[in-house]
């Protein structure tokens, strides 16, 4: 899990759009609020994304941008993104399975999901 002050590592994945997003786009630019979360459709994590939703404005005024990511396929994050009215990235970390949560030290590999972490990274 990286440590404050350390650089956090960089990844690419795709969104819900098939869109690549990577993490160091964002240096110089803003700083990103990385939402790592098990399971798409489940209750806790629904709740959980859709407190980020509703708070996504103050987000945006204090330049953050908010990427949510998990283990779901991106044919699925597109379906809950839609059902829910998320308008922020949700990132597919599918394949290699969960390769970005272990680099983050959320990865519950008996599981083989995200567990829940979240990560404010600086520009």
């Amino acid at each position: 899990m990286p440590e404050v002050g350390e650089v956090a590592p960089e990844f690419t994945l795709s969104d819900q759009r098939r869109e690549p997003v990577t993490l160091s786009d964002f240096r110089g630019r803003s700083s990103v609020l990385v939402v790592f979360y098990p399971f798409a459709f489940s209750r806790t994590c629904t709740r959980e994304l859709c407190a980020v939703r509703d708070d996504l404005a103050s987000f945006q005024n204090a330049s953050v941008q908010v990427l949510g990511i998990s283990v779901d396929h991106r044919h699925t994050l597109r379906a809950y993104a839609a059902a829910e009215g998320y308008e922020f990235p949700l990132l597919s970390d599918f394949w290699p399975h969960g390769a970005v949560a272990q680099a983050y030290g959320v990865f519950n590999d008996a599981a083989g999901f995200a567990q829940r972490g979240t990560f404010l990274i600086d520009p």
